[in-house]
């Protein structure tokens, strides 16, 4: 099939703003249209940059025969208007649609691709029942804006995310303004260039809320004075929106996304409360070793393999051609792909979580003394018959640093796979370590520590962290968490410590799908802090955001196991 390219094509909104798309229609005929919503400069993306690098290649889908139009949302870019989060997606989008739905090149059916903010701009249309949507492949994406982004399923600050993203568009936004004569003065954009290319320059005085993207007057400082997940999160919580989607789903994600988490939980809403029985039952899952940007599989401290690499184009083709234009493929494609670490191969399954999924309790002992790797913190499935403590001090003037993990930016050191040495090291981490493995122990799933623990502060964090040691030494994290103790009940309802008290609470720690190996062991790291990938705790029950290193105060925390008090690991064990 031949195409026409067309550039900067104008299409009305419903309140007369004028958004611009690029489109590959047909050059005769009619087709199906995959649709990509985006704010990141539909030209920009094309030629690879942006969060959207992580998509199939628009030759591909026109190969396929497709049509396909790539649209800036509203207020970026080539598009009019004022760009603000979320806030216009289901209505831009759905216009959008229907224009698509107008052209004499389409065949009435029309399907959504993209990753990250893209995705989201595919669920507002989902749950929302649009006329000619026909299936949605978000990458990288989740319905859930608070604990599925912005914030941790904990309730701490993003804080490294938060201050790149925002960079990234209020310098977008304030270059728009320079080209078009608004503004004069560049001093804006060199301070938001600044904050962009160095992210990791937070650890010093200034107060999260004064930050070089702070005093935008729009959503940065929205997000800072919602620390909770009230009533400004629910509104854009769709989590709860499941049952409204009727149109399959392809979901796309990495164990090192920072939406991971909330990508795997989405597919699982859909597959048991999809509005429709082709949600339910056409619905798809697909989880590699990659992280936000990156599908190569390869980090400094780890490499998948080349079977590691993921190329989405012809996942995305077969997807559409069975759901938009009803081609079964001759073998059917398996409902759940993953790639399961460890031994670093492809497996597909049935379901998630995998039916024959076992949770096992990995408890957490010590004679006193598990600080740093080289303590004697012990991980075993026997439960240990004496109580004991572990004791560290935790002082936001000296946060743990980040150590990879699922974030942004993706920098080497900070993103995906790393070795551990760099922290582990440290006396406020413990590390509670397994046998050396004689058996493989393969672990799938959902991560969770179920911790016993106290302070003598009225509010502070527990970081958790899994890891797989090598026999050589190295120390690879696998997923990790953080709970903020103040919402160690509710996140809507912070609650404060009462110092001394011990309070058993629970530390989501994400998902993974890895193998321990023979000579390999299986190690938790437990701390207060994980910096800049999230905000540190002032350990004062006051409003973080806005308070300086001399508000802080030093915490003294104590993780209690044994006996009575069953800190333990709780892990997804798979044995066939």
């Amino acid at each position: 099939m031949k195409h026409v390219y067309e550039r900067n094509v104008p299409m009305k909104t419903r309140d007369g703003v004028i958004l611009h798309a690029d489109v590959w229609r047909p050059l005769e005929g009619q087709a199906p249209t995959l649709l990509v919503r985006l704010p990141y400069n539909k030209e920009g993306a094309l030629l690879g940059g942006g969060p959207n690098v992580s998509i199939p290649s628009v030759i591909a889908l026109l190969n396929a025969g497709y049509a396909v139009v790539w649209q800036d949302t509203r207020g970026t870019y080539a598009s009019e208007g004022s760009f603000t989060p979320k806030v216009n997606e289901i209505e831009d989008g759905q216009d959008t649609v229907a224009w698509i739905l107008e052209q004499g090149w389409s065949d009435g059916s029309v399907g959504t691709y993209g990753a990250s903010y893209s995705g989201m701009t595919q669920w507002a249309l989902a749950t929302t029942d649009t006329p000619g949507l026909g299936a949605i492949a978000p990458t990288n994406a989740a319905l859930n804006w608070y604990t599925g982004l912005w914030y941790s399923q904990g309730g701490a600050l993003s804080l490294s995310l938060v201050t790149w993203w925002n960079a990234l568009m209020y310098a977008a936004e304030e270059q728009r303004s320079l080209q078009s004569g608004e503004i004069s003065d560049p001093s804006a954009l060199l301070r938001l260039g600044a904050a962009l290319m160095d992210p990791l320059s937070l650890n010093d005085a200034t107060p999260v809320a004064d930050l070089p993207v702070h005093g935008k007057g729009r959503w940065f400082d929205d997000w800072l004075a919602h620390p909770d997940h009230d009533e400004y999160w629910a509104a854009q919580d769709w989590s709860g929106l499941g049952g409204s989607v009727t149109v399959p789903t392809l979901n796309v994600a990495g164990w090192y996304d920072l939406y991971v988490a909330e990508s795997v939980a989405d597919y699982v809403r859909v597959r048991t409360e999809g509005g429709s029985p082709r949600a339910r039952d056409e619905s798809r899952l697909v989880v590699g070793p990659w992280d936000h940007i990156s599908l190569t599989g390869q980090y400094p401290d780890r490499f998948f393999g080349l079977t590691g690499a993921g190329d989405l184009s012809e996942l995305h083709v077969a997807f559409f051609d069975q759901t938009l234009r009803g081609h079964a493929p001759e073998t059917p494609a398996p409902r759940v792909r993953l790639f399961v670490m460890g031994i670093d191969q492809w497996r597909d399954e049935e379901d998630f979580p995998l039916p024959d999924t076992q949770y096992v309790d990995y408890h957490l002992h010590s004679d006193g003394s598990a600080n740093t790797r080289n303590g004697d913190g012990t991980l075993t499935r026997e439960a240990p018959a004496a109580e004991g403590i572990d004791e560290f001090r935790y002082n936001p003037r000296d946060p743990v640093p980040t150590a990879g993990g699922a974030l942004l930016p993706a920098l080497p050191g900070l993103i995906g796979p790393v070795d551990q040495i760099a922290v582990d090291g440290r006396d406020d981490v413990l590390c509670y370590t397994g046998p050396v493995l004689t058996e493989p122990v393969e672990v799938t799933g959902f991560v969770e520590l179920k911790v016993f623990v106290s302070s003598t502060a009225v509010d502070t964090d527990i970081t958790a962290k899994l890891v797989d040691v090598f026999p050589d030494g190295r120390a690879i994290n696998l997923c990790d968490g953080i709970l903020r103790l103040r919402y160690r009940n509710s996140l809507s309802q912070p609650e404060l410590m009462e110092p001394g008290e011990v309070y058993e609470v629970t530390v989501p720690m994400s998902v993974t799908s890895n193998v321990f190996l023979p000579g390999h062991r299986i190690r938790l790291d437990v701390s207060s802090s994980n910096f800049p990938h999230y905000d540190r705790n002032s350990n004062t029950g006051g409003v973080i955001s806005s308070e300086v290193l001399e508000d802080m105060v030093v915490a003294d925390n104590t993780v209690h196991h044994g006996g009575a008090r069953p800190s333990r690991l709780v892990l997804p064990i798979i044995e066939r």
